[in-house]
């Protein structure tokens, strides 16, 4: 078995720093995203904030939208609920042998 697979769960879990330097956000503004609920954190008991790897996939889809349109962090979060639910549901529809299209 490689060693990518017999790796635990936990090394997916990322720290504030660590998140932040995987991202390139600073500390403050990951903070204030978590706050504004558009980051999600892994729950901790008394321990430090803590981030799952998937959650540096949508600090990345974050930046796009404020740097490609200018977005508000209000408009942020509906536009982020939007485009998880079209990922659902296209989802979905692949799995349900629907068209097999893709958006452009």
């Amino acid at each position: 078995m490689s060693p990518a697979l017999a790796r635990p769960a936990q090394s997916a879990v990322l720290d504030l720093d660590a998140f932040s330097r995987a991202t390139g956000l600073h500390p403050v503004l990951v903070e204030r995203l978590v706050a504004l609920g558009l980051l999600q954190t892994v729950p901790t008991v008394g321990g430090p904030v803590q981030f799952s790897a998937a959650e540096v996939v949508r600090a990345s889809r974050i930046q796009r939208l404020r740097d490609g349109l200018a977005l508000n962090y209000a408009a942020l979060g509906l536009v982020l609920d939007l485009l998880d639910r079209i990922d659902v549901l296209e989802s979905r529809l692949r799995r349900n042998g629907g068209p097999n299209r893709q958006w452009t």
